[in-house]
């Protein structure tokens, strides 16, 4: 992003103001893309290529300081190949230069499968537990305890009674010292072992004080609690920017971990990380924690056996994946379900079968259903995703889970997902999806919070998690 001193506005300019509910960008003091609620509750993507900063025009950099503040902004832009493009902001109550008058700003595009609906049914996320700080993730040790437990982003971990009460001056782990954080590092990813109960081993996924991934594994110490100092380095990945880490760990029903890892970053993946089978970047991994040393490659990952003169790593198991921040696996089917973060127009679920890994899934090629940064693109290769909405609905997908609990009948099979900055709660069919998708998901309610994870108990009821430090329970009425 450049900064210019001329004006840009033009009789076609179109302005809008409300409050900055994301920004992105490859350092503190650079923001090449945000997004803008504003009053009606409209959700607008911008790019930012160059702004003017005359007469009270505002450098990118400021776009965070009133995304914390909450502070509202005033927009003037254009659009340019279907993409909204900053040309300047201002303060709200800073008087925006004359000119014609403009109509009311439009979604960039029309969503194509946005929620539709509401069925007989509403869902909402009830209070559960809070006294946390920012929370990245909730799950289970499959111990058959009915013990929950939660993630804090500055490094900790705690664990709760079934009934949501906690201790919090004793962390179950506690590595904060090792993590950088936040904005989107931190301790990002836990998974138990499939054998906790016998070996006590689990696995974290986090972001070192140098700003690179890292997974380890940990084990129980004498106190019943995670020993900080018995963790086993198992991988590491070099982040070329602070943004886009994915985090995810999760065990398959094969008994194997599988890892997800965003593209590193910046805005359209400039390194092509995704559509690169010589990176573990925008990727989802799969590695046999129980073999080898550190870990060992199982004999039917996709790219195992290919040619010594195409570069590759044996790690991958999906490529083609921009921040893949959240995916679960189908309890019942073992069918993998991904939430892959869009850039600036589109959220994706990206679902397939169990053990049909070797998928693309797009990125940089395709965003959601369509070509990203082409008019035409080769889509040939590529899995499309089983569902997406546009920018006018959210701005960051998080995913979710199948559910499989008993509470809710009427829910059973349905994918739960939500988005960051809406906090709507979609579902769509399951079955239906992997068997014949794209479809389009149904609205069930709000959380009215910002999600930043879902989890799942033993019994397969569904909870949430928001940056707040606050856990809820979601319900139906």
């Amino acid at each position: 992003m450049v900064a210019a001193c001329g004006s840009q506005q033009t009789a076609s300019s179109l302005q809008a103001t409300g409050v900055v509910i994301a920004a992105d960008g490859p350092s503190a003091a650079q923001v090449d893309s945000f997004s803008l609620r504003t009053a009606d509750g409209h959700i607008l993507a911008f790019r930012v290529v160059r702004l003017d900063l005359s007469n009270g025009g505002l450098p990118s950099a400021h776009l965070r300081e009133h995304m914390a503040a909450g502070e509202p902004i005033a927009v003037t832009y254009h659009v340019e190949n279907g993409a909204n493009i900053a040309d300047r902001y201002t303060d709200a109550a800073i008087e925006q230069p004359t000119g014609p008058p403009t109509p009311t700003p439009q979604a960039t595009s029309t969503p194509t499968s946005g929620p539709s609906a509401v069925l007989p049914f509403h869902l909402t996320a009830e209070p559960f537990a809070d006294g946390f700080e920012g929370l990245t993730f909730l799950t289970n040790a499959g111990d058959g305890t009915g013990a929950l437990y939660v993630v804090e982003q500055r490094g900790k971990v705690y664990r709760l009674a079934a009934d949501g009460s906690v201790d919090v001056t004793t962390p179950f782990l506690d590595i904060a010292s090792k993590v950088s954080c936040c904005e989107e590092r931190g301790l990002l990813g836990l998974a138990f072992h499939p054998n906790f109960a016998d070996n006590g081993r689990l696995f974290v996924d986090y972001t070192n004080v140098a700003g690179d991934t890292v997974v380890s594994e940990f084990g129980l110490g004498a106190d019943g609690n995670i020993d900080a100092e018995s963790e086993r380095f198992l991988l590491g990945i070099k982040q070329p920017f602070p943004k886009h880490n994915g985090g995810m760990l999760a065990f398959g029903a094969d008994g194997y971990l599988y890892i997800g890892s965003g593209d590193g970053g910046s805005a359209g993946d400039p390194y092509r990380n995704g559509q690169s089978a010589d990176t573990l970047l925008g990727k989802v991994l799969r590695i046999d924690i129980d073999s080898g040393d550190p870990y060992a490659i199982p004999a039917d990952n996709p790219f195992v056996g290919q040619l010594p003169e195409v570069p590759h790593r044996p790690e991958i198991w999906d490529i083609g994946l921009r921040n893949p921040w959240r995916f679960s696996f189908d309890r019942a089917t073992g069918d993998l379900w991904i939430g892959d973060v869009g850039q600036g127009s589109y959220e994706e679920v990206d679902a397939e079968p169990a053990g049909q890994g070797g998928r693309n899934y797009g990125w940089n090629v395709t965003e959601g259903l369509h070509c990203y940064a082409l008019s035409d693109c080769d889509q040939s290769r590529i899995t499309m995703p089983v569902a997406e909405y546009s920018h006018d609905e959210g701005c960051a997908i998080t995913g979710g889970y199948v559910y499989r609990g008993s509470a809710y009948p009427g829910l059973v099979g349905q994918y739960v997902f939500s988005d960051y900055c809406s906090g709507s709660l979609w579902a769509i069919d399951a079955a239906s999806a992997i068997e014949s998708g794209p479809v389009t998901p149904i609205e069930y309610g709000s959380a009215s919070i910002n999600p930043t994870a879902f989890g799942e108990d033993e019994a397969g009821e569904l909870y949430l998690v928001n940056g707040a430090g606050q856990i809820f329970r979601l319900t139906l009425n």
